[in-house]
């Protein structure tokens, strides 16, 4: 289990049996606010690929990079979540600006290798396929990689994570930068998703769309979709194909 002041490493993952959210709602203060089984889920989109969580384990920050005052309005983080170690979204300046003094950190190891010593003393290191607690809060890392050969130089197979966050019988998933690989499309029981969309990093909006319609979300939010040149993905066009597998929302992350 995680906390503020000791960080140890659990076993397995832990088997966790979702019930359906019982529906989504603007939040008075910006993003959509999503209901678990007892309690409430906060999302505030903040650019790209980083948001902020409030949880009833506490407040999540995920993949946290840009100005710092980007940040302001949120409460300080209880818990950081940080998926690879490219620049859109981990950057060490960012982190020094939010961290705070406690806030423990979790991430894939080439970014715990980075980490400034004071950091890297209270962050946990989690390899794909591995899994922790933050309080009532289950983290399961997914792998996140990229498929198709001339991409595989990005994300190669085995560095980065995805993450499943269980809490309150509501399940999320984070996809990092990936394309639509077997273990997103095996995903069970998800409630909400992070789905990423750009090239040529990861994937484009055809696929984004087909894999979501396979694990079946109740809810989706098309993330990190600017791409180079010409790569930049349409979230609308995601949400047509989609279509009624799962309810599409639109953070405002540009």
């Amino acid at each position: 289990m995680i906390t503020r002041r000791h960080l140890m490493k659990t076993g397995a993952a832990l088997g966790v049996t979702t019930v359906l959210p019982f529906g989504a709602r603007a939040a008075a203060n910006g993003g959509d606010i999503f209901a678990t089984t007892s309690s409430e889920i906060t999302i505030h989109p903040i650019s790209h690929a980083s948001f902020v969580m409030r949880t009833p384990a506490g407040v999540i920050y995920v993949d946290p990079v840009g100005e710092v005052a980007a940040y302001g309005d949120m409460p300080a983080p209880d818990l950081i979540m940080i998926t690879h170690e490219h620049g859109d979204h981990y950057n060490a300046e960012t982190l020094a600006g939010i961290a705070g003094d406690t806030a423990p950190l979790v991430t894939n190891p080439a970014v715990y290798g980075m980490l400034a010593a004071d950091l890297q003393a209270r962050a946990q290191q989690l390899a794909n396929g591995d899994s922790t607690t933050f309080g009532d809060l289950a983290i399961d890392a997914i792998p996140a990689y990229n498929i198709t050969p001339e991409r595989m130089n990005f994300h190669p197979q085995g560095r980065d994570n995805g993450y499943v966050l269980s809490i309150d019988g509501f399940r999320t998933y984070v996809s990092g930068d990936t394309e639509d690989i077997p273990e997103m499309r095996a995903l069970e029981n998800i409630d909400l998703a992070f789905v990423s969309m750009n090239l040529p990093f990861t994937m484009d909006a055809a696929a984004a769309a087909d894999a979501v319609r396979e694990f079946g979300p109740s809810y989706v939010y098309p993330y990190h979709y600017r791409g180079r040149d010409d790569g930049t993905q349409d979230p609308a066009e995601f949400a047509a194909l989609v279509g009624d597998a799962a309810e599409v929302k639109m953070g405002g992350w540009y």
